[in-house]
């Protein structure tokens, strides 16, 4: 398994006194699976992804992603996690405006060191980013962006990637073209893939369905 979640749940202050978002969600993914992740606005979704990623904790229950217990590891932990085992792909970019496509491209390969040329060549090349490596993130379209985003988050060769609306800010034909190319890729390197999504079309795609209501997975 490349991901365990064991009777996960989280709570937030509001203010009535705690709001309980999860409450003790159980979720188990293959390695080269790929799962979408449903349930109206509010219902936990990208909590539950920010959980997986390290980029918050939980109350209780526990998170396994590839072996590593992530409710173990301290802050420089979970950002090592997120450099070489999971990582998020955002709704928005997220590029670094100051450094080229192919810069923005190699950033988390080589905070992972795992930095390979010829696989960044390969991932530009599927995503048709080819001709755009000299730019910058402000010369690219949305649908560019994002690719880059894409490839980025593959260049560091993840076991898991995390994708919170990846297509969100496209338009229709777009977001198709960016999801056919995202899931090739995924394919190609065999890394598990979890998307959340709004998206019937995009939950299709997938190779399972999980709905979240009311803090729990049905």
């Amino acid at each position: 398994m490349v991901l365990s979640v064991k009777d996960v749940a989280k709570s937030y202050p509001s203010a009535e006194g705690t709001s309980a978002v999860l409450r003790g969600v159980d979720l188990e993914m293959a390695a080269g699976e790929t799962l979408a992740l449903t349930g109206e606005s509010g219902s936990g979704k990208s909590t539950l992804l920010h959980l997986i990623g390290g980029l918050d904790t939980a109350d209780n229950g526990s998170i396994l992603v590839d072996g590593r217990d992530v409710a173990a590891l301290d802050d420089t932990g979970r950002a090592a996690l997120r450099r070489s085992v999971v990582s998020v792909i955002f709704q928005q970019f997220n590029l670094i405006p100051s450094l080229s496509v192919q810069a923005n491209i190699a950033f988390q390969a080589r905070l992972a060191g795992v930095y390979d040329p010829s696989h960044l060549t390969h991932l530009a090349s599927k995503l048709g980013l080819s001709s755009q490596l000299d730019k910058y993130p402000e010369a690219l379209s949305g649908g560019q962006q994002q690719r880059v985003a894409i490839a980025r988050t593959l260049a560091a060769r993840p076991k898991l990637v995390l994708a919170d609306e990846p297509t969100g800010n496209l338009d229709e034909a777009t977001a198709a073209e960016v999801l056919d190319q995202m899931l090739e890729l995924v394919t190609d390197t065999g890394a598990g893939l979890l998307v959340v999504t709004h998206s019937p079309v995009i939950a299709a795609r997938m190779g399972r369905r999980v709905h979240l209501s009311q803090g729990r997975l049905a």
